[in-house]
């Protein structure tokens, strides 16, 4: 009986001081899933016929690449012509050679009057002329400035019949074919870009509280091998906190070389010690 005491009271003395004793515990790997850096769905503003597409799903695509085109002859001859308008300076010209000659006139018929040759009245009445040659020219310049301002518009609009890749990226979807009619916002392309992959995971306010931007960041990959130098770094952290799971949304960036696919469960962590439990589930998975 005395023994049996002696082993509980023995048993809770080292249990206090387990308890009493700071113990230093593995940095937690958390988890998270990539995701594209870009994932756009492009759309016309504009109504028409598609008349060209240029790329399929699975294509890798270079910023401002054409990737889808629709007809637009009507909208390029419009074009052509306000152009033509817009370089036009015939009337500008005249305009020019009537105020000229007319001010040669003025000053003739000024030198007539000087000598009594004229009257004051013809004078004054080419004056008028003069004057009205003056705001004939300001409307041949003010006509060919709207020519440019209406040839810009219809080259805006001409670029809409257009669709480019804003990034540079993989087309993950295209919606549309050859010769059908299509109206405005509806979706035409999707374009992704995964180099580099985004990490979006939720981290405890207890251990985030301690993270900063920029800070690196160990990723692994399912199948990988776990890499002694980071990989990542910390791009994003939240401002507001998760009330419910008590976690903040820590953004990280990953170069992605070999182009592995966006949608992976990864484990994340934030020291150069991982833990094994949390590597094994994914494996597992």
């Amino acid at each position: 009986m005395i023994t049996r005491y002696r082993s509980a009271f023995y048993s809770a003395v080292l249990i206090g001081l387990m308890m009493s004793t700071p113990v230093l515990a593995r940095a937690e790997a958390l988890q998270g899933i990539t995701a594209p850096n870009a994932d756009i769905t492009l759309s016309f503003v504009v109504a028409g016929r598609v008349s060209d597409v240029l790329v399929q799903p699975g294509t890798t695509v270079e910023k401002d690449q054409l990737l889808v085109h629709l007809y637009d002859e009507p909208e390029k001859i419009q074009c052509q012509q306000l152009k033509m308008l817009s370089e036009d300076r015939t009337k500008i010209h005249a305009a020019q050679a009537e105020l000229a000659q007319k001010q040669v006139d003025l000053k003739k018929l000024e030198q007539a009057k000087a000598k009594g040759a004229a009257s004051l009245w013809e004078v004054e009445h080419l004056y008028l002329n003069v004057r009205i040659a003056e705001l004939s020219l300001q409307s041949a310049i003010l006509e060919q400035q709207q020519y440019r301002q209406r040839f810009d518009h219809a080259s805006s609009q001409l670029m809409r019949m257009r669709l480019d890749a804003p990034i540079a990226g993989l087309v993950e979807e295209v919606s549309v074919e050859v010769g059908e009619s299509i109206g405005t916002l509806g979706p035409v392309v999707r374009i992704v870009q995964n180099d580099p992959l985004w990490i979006d995971v939720p981290v405890p306010l207890a251990q985030a509280r301690d993270l900063k931007l920029g800070q690196d960041a160990w990723i692994t990959f399912p199948g990988a091998t776990r890499d002694a130098s980071p990989n990542g770094r910390i791009i994003n952290i939240s401002a507001v906190a998760d009330a419910a799971s008590e976690t903040l949304r820590i953004r990280i960036e990953v170069p992605n070389p070999l182009k592995r696919p966006a949608g992976e469960r990864v484990a994340v962590a934030f020291t150069a010690t991982q833990d094994d439990n949390t590597m094994a589930q994914l494996d597992s998975q």
